[in-house]
């Protein structure tokens, strides 16, 4: 398989993630092979947090519905999966608390996509038929997460979202995956804290002020 090499990859944590699960790898395929433990790891994990966050997204989807949200609650898109099978990914359109996320769970629980995984790509996207991508495309389920998702929102131009997926392809495992849903877990949680101290600072600096004292005073 062609593609970036683990000790050539600019992305430092990228390339930790792959690290810890080159290591662990040898001890987990001699219990499981490596696609049949992330499978499993779908299927418990998935349908437990589909257990946990169901109602959320049922009370979300029913306000949408009851909104008449331009183009209804859900958002259908063809998606390419596992061996190119084309399946209707079903979104809940909204950002609020990553439900549209969420609302993906029972695509994971069917197999249709993984808990962490290359970024699904729409039939015919030029990014699956790039050198070597078709193959390893092919060959992993998209995710309802992945190195891509949590590392190219640092913007640096090193995470190129193709150069994480193709660097997952060659280093995935369980361990990885489980290094990639913490980190997308503690990503929005760091953000979330940050605005809540931002704000906190932001109001205690305006207590501290004399009444007639402008921001500039």
């Amino acid at each position: 398989m062609s593609g970036t090499a683990r000790g050539d990859f600019p992305s430092r944590p990228a390339a930790h993630l792959a690290g810890l699960a080159d290591r662990a790898r040898r001890l987990a395929d001699r219990t499981l092979p490596r696609t049949a433990a992330e499978r499993t790891v779908d299927l418990v994990l998935g349908t437990a947090l589909l257990a946990l966050t169901y109602p959320a997204v049922a009370v979300a989807a029913l306000t949408l519905t009851a909104r008449r949200t331009p183009g209804g609650a859900w958002d259908r898109r063809p998606r390419t999966g596992l061996g190119g099978r084309v399946f209707e990914l079903r979104t809940l359109r909204t950002r609020r608390f990553r439900l549209d996320v969420l609302s993906r769970l029972p695509h994971v629980v069917r197999g249709d996509l993984s808990l962490v995984g290359p970024v699904p790509l729409a039939p015919g996207d030029p990014r699956a038929t790039g050198p070597g991508a078709r193959q390893w495309r092919q060959e992993l389920r998209p995710g309802l997460t992945g190195l891509a998702q949590v590392r190219a929102r640092s913007g640096m131009p090193w995470d190129d979202p193709a150069l994480l997926d193709q660097h997952y392809a060659e280093h995935h495992g369980v361990v990885l995956d489980l290094a990639i849903l913490a980190e997308a877990v503690r990503n929005p949680l760091r953000t979330a804290l940050g605005k809540a101290r931002s704000t906190k600072a932001h109001l205690s600096d305006a207590d501290h002020r004399p009444p007639d004292c402008s921001g500039v005073d």
